[in-house]
């Protein structure tokens, strides 16, 4: 992208993510109040990820799990049917409106509405030279990964697809990165990481 593209995407970032907050306010509040009643626990959920120029931010998520989930189990490795997924949670998984707080990452300019996601620090630690491209744009609500098969997809493979958007990021490109990822709320496919996908620490690609 120029760099009268860059702004622009900037313009369209605020415009969306603010259209976007107001419209989906109803629907946090609501299942705010649905969290809140099944554990007594806080609805929103912060995690400390790495966004543009390896800077640290906290993203902003309804919460989904049980309180204290990162500590049990499989820790950040979540996979369908995980015990420690709330009833409402799944639900809020698979529809995607745990995502809808990062409207305000948006709006802060921690994110933007396309661009990979952002990830943990201990992942980013093991980055290539190459993967590390991807923290040359500000990470996004969706991505190009996001709309190949998103936790579905190796590690390594979701990375290569941002990287490859980093290098071909065009306007066009980020408007069909949105009108896909329509596609992908409704079907619900890639949510989870299932016998492919996630994060392997042991090489630091995926499995």
């Amino acid at each position: 992208m120029s760099s009268w593209q860059d702004r622009f995407k900037r313009g369209l970032d605020l415009v969306g993510a603010g259209c976007g907050l107001l419209a989906a306010a109803p629907v946090i509040g609501v299942a705010a109040l649905l969290i809140r009643h099944e554990d007594g626990g806080s609805a929103l959920f912060r995690q400390a990820r790495v966004g543009l120029d390896g800077r640290s931010f906290d993203v902003l998520k309804l919460r989904t799990m049980i309180v204290g989930a990162e500590q049990k189990g499989a820790g950040y490795a979540v996979a369908a049917g995980d015990a420690r997924i709330t009833r409402i949670g799944d639900l809020l998984r698979r529809t995607s409106i745990d995502e809808l707080p990062q409207f305000w990452n948006v709006l802060i300019g921690d994110m933007s509405l396309v661009g990979p996601r952002p990830t943990l620090a201990y992942q980013v630690e093991r980055y290539s030279e190459r993967q590390r491209r991807r923290l040359e744009v500000r990470p996004g609500l969706t991505g190009w990964a996001q709309v190949h098969g998103r936790a579905s997809l190796p590690w390594a493979e979701r990375i290569e697809l941002d990287v490859w958007y980093v290098e071909h990021r065009t306007l066009r490109l980020d408007l069909e990165i949105m009108l896909r990822t329509v596609g992908i709320i409704f079907s619900g496919s890639g949510t989870y990481k299932g016998p492919a996908g996630g994060w392997t620490p042991s090489d630091g690609s995926g499995a």
